[in-house]
């Protein structure tokens, strides 16, 4: 994985629903990151310089055995399928465990969880315009950040990294080599759009300068 956030684009883990990287520094002087990913399946083609581990991001034991060590944990977990009544217990064991490693945190997000304007509601609340066998997974997704983030212990350090609202595998976008950063509040205010790619760019980005803290960012075109 090195390079790239677990879950997103070029991504060496095999599942997203269950998969958290963790990046250790080398003794190299360009200081480049090796990666362990843990997630249920193994893929298909391995990247070189990863150690995949298999195993259930639920299990304490194995997320403790991954963590311990790691420079930085990526979580890319999804509140749907065998997580759907899991996901937030999932994170709240995550952030135990990494706090008391020491670890920083950052989580693949999703955007419902933005504002389209400072003071506004976030997206989250009017989901109308969603079908309504979403709305759990995305309440969960966005609980997370709202909610459960916020009451970790301050010696905590996570960063939850939402993409714009037009973002995925159903909808392709075209690499640009470049993003544009945000707060809670969307880049731009109808949620924008940004490809797998940058997403991914930006993402590394942010691990590399270590510039946000305890927060929520948005990367978008």
């Amino acid at each position: 994985m090195p390079g790239k956030p677990a879950g997103g684009a070029g991504s060496s883990c095999a599942s997203p629903l269950w998969c958290v990287a963790l990046l250790r520094r080398t003794s190299s002087p360009r200081s480049t990151a090796a990666a362990t990913a843990l997630s249920r399946s193994l893929p298909g083609a391995p990247v070189p310089d990863v150690t995949y581990v298999q195993g259930d991001a639920t299990d304490e034991a194995t997320l403790s055995a991954v963590i311990e060590g790691a420079d930085v944990l990526v979580g890319a977990l999804s509140p749907r399928g065998p997580l759907a009544g899991g996901f937030r217990d999932a994170y709240r064991t995550i952030a135990r465990l990494a706090d008391a490693a020491g670890v920083p945190l950052y989580v693949v997000g999703g955007a419902s969880s933005l504002r389209p304007a400072p003071g506004a509601d976030r997206f989250v609340t009017d989901l109308s315009h969603i079908p309504a066998e979403l709305h759990d997974e995305i309440r969960a997704g966005a609980a997370l950040i709202i909610e459960d983030l916020l009451a970790t212990p301050p010696t905590f350090d996570w960063v939850v990294v939402s993409p714009a609202l037009r973002f995925g595998a159903r909808m392709p976008g075209e690499r640009l080599g470049r993003y544009r950063l945000g707060d809670d509040v969307a880049v731009r205010p109808d949620g924008g759009a940004i490809s797998a790619a940058d997403y991914a760019l930006g993402f590394v980005d942010l691990i590399e300068k270590g510039d946000h803290h305890r927060t929520q960012v948005n990367l978008s075109h």
